[in-house]
This record gives structure tokens, sequence and C-alpha cells, in this order.
């Protein structure tokens, strides 16, 4: 079976002085979940618009479903990818949320008897269906990425690329956002590629791939790679929360951490910062 995307020997760069992206390789399975991390201007968000066709590679191959991207398929391949990008405001077309939804399906030559089911099926999917008649610039950050996310939806893709989409949003917007993408894996198996500096996402997904000025540097499940804490710092990463203060109950002599109550979790945050 084909991988949904397969990239190989891929190179690009913006100026002469030197790569943006060198001799990348990787492969993602249909219906899988994958995270590409790094610092900024490691070349991950590059990697999204080459993929998507927005830029042209100097050399190296992009396969999606099996075809490669040229400029005589870049736009059969779209319409089986959606881009879900980092500021919502910029993908917003219609007066309400219901015309900025039709807006993508007008694009694909949907009937319009056929439009308003798909509408409405794709806003409730993201739990906006109050909000249909609603003008976008009205809603807050998270709600703005629902509709963006809805947008897509409608259209039915076999892929979708989040590109640092929770970067512009507060913890609550973040982690709305987070448990709509794994939803989005868990119940429809659309496959999922997500740009993201968020290490509480990348928990949460099956692959991840880590880049560090325009390389692959490793790549594995979350828990392999951040195993790997040491090399993650040097690039400027981090390891989620959750993973930090495990390690620092487990140093404190705790061996069972799940088992702790939050009123235990909250005694031993106090006492640990009483030690320290």
């Amino acid at each position: 079976m084909n991988p949904a995307i397969e990239v190989s020997n891929l190179s690009f760069s913006y100026t002469e002085e030197g790569n943006t992206i060198q001799d990348v390789s990787f492969s993602i399975p249909k219906g899988s979940y994958t995270t590409i991390i790094g610092h900024n201007g490691s070349g991950k968000s590059t990697i999204a618009k080459l993929i998507i066709g927005l830029l042209k590679a100097q050399s190296g191959t992009i396969r999606i479903l099996g075809t490669e991207l040229t400029p005589e398929t870049v736009y059969d391949l779209r319409s089986h990818v959606g881009i879900v990008f980092q500021n919502p405001d910029n993908q917003f077309i219609g007066s309400t949320v219901a015309d900025d939804i039709a807006f993508g399906l007008e694009n694909h030559c949907v009937p319009q008897e056929d439009m308003q089911a798909l509408i409405e099926k794709s806003a409730a999917s993201v739990g906006m269906s109050d909000f249909l008649q609603a003008e976008p610039t009205h809603l807050s950050g998270g709600q703005k990425q629902r509709v963006a996310i809805a947008g897509i939806l409608a259209m039915t893709p076999d892929i979708i690329i989040f590109d640092e989409s929770t970067s512009m949003l507060d913890p609550q917007g973040k982690a709305s956002i987070n448990a709509q993408i794994k939803r989005l894996h868990d119940e429809k198996n659309i496959t999922i590629l997500s740009i993201t500096h968020d290490m509480e996402e990348v928990a949460q997904s099956q692959h991840v791939i880590v880049l560090n000025h325009g390389v692959v540097e490793m790549e594995g499940t979350p828990k392999e790679v951040f195993a790997q804490e040491a090399m993650l710092k040097k690039m400027q990463l981090d390891i989620p929360f959750a993973l930090k203060f495990s390690k620092a109950m487990q140093k404190e002599g705790f061996s069972s951490i799940h088992a702790l109550t939050l009123d235990e979790v909250v005694n031993q945050l106090c006492q640990l910062k009483s030690k320290h």
C-alpha cells in the first residue's frame, strides 16, 4: 500500500547562501498521526508548503497517495490535501461561518443542493453548529481555528496538514484544538501531519520527525524521541510538562506517579518548591 506522503531527498533554499531543507526523506503511512518539530528556522513550515505545492523543491520528490507532485498534478493532488494555517484570519473569506465553509465547496464545484448538508455536518464535527450565522471576526481564536478545520473537512480530504495551527492560541484554545485534531484522527481515520512546537500535542501523536537546520535529526515514537532529552535541549526543544513532572517525582523517590491524586500532586509540587 502506498504511503499517504512520501518525501525523498528533498532540498530547497530561499537564497543562495544555504539550503533551508537539505536532502530530507521521510514517509507518512495512511491513517497515521505524525508531528514535525524543530526550533525556529529549522524548516518545518517550509516542508508543509512544499508538500502542498506552494513552494517548488530544488531537488528530490514528493509523492502524495502514490502520485508524484508536479506542476501537472499539483491541482488534482490539492483536492486530497487540506491545510490549516497558523493564523485563521488569513483563511476567512465569507461574511458568516456558513459562507466561509461553503467557499471551499464552491471552488470544488459541489452542487448547491448538496452544500447545506456538508456545511452542517462539518460544523457539527468541530462543535460549531450554533455559530453558522456568526461573523468569523467575532469568534475566539480557538473557535476560528475550528471553523478553518470545518472548511477543510467539508471537502473530505484524505490528508490534513496543520501548520503551527495552535501557536497563536491561549492554553485553553491549544488544548481544545489538540483534542479536536486527535478526534479527527481517531474517529475519521484521516491522515494527520502537524507542524508544531507544542510538545503536549507531540505526545499525543504516533510518530515524530525532528528537524534541525533543515535535516532530519531523529524520528520515532514520542516516547523514543522524548527519551533523547539532552539532544532535544541542544536543539532548543523541550519535553512535555507531564513528563518533566513525572521525572521530578521519580527523582524525589515516587516510583508510582500515576497513582497520585490531584491533591497529592499539588502537595508534592509544594514540597518540591520548598526543597529548592
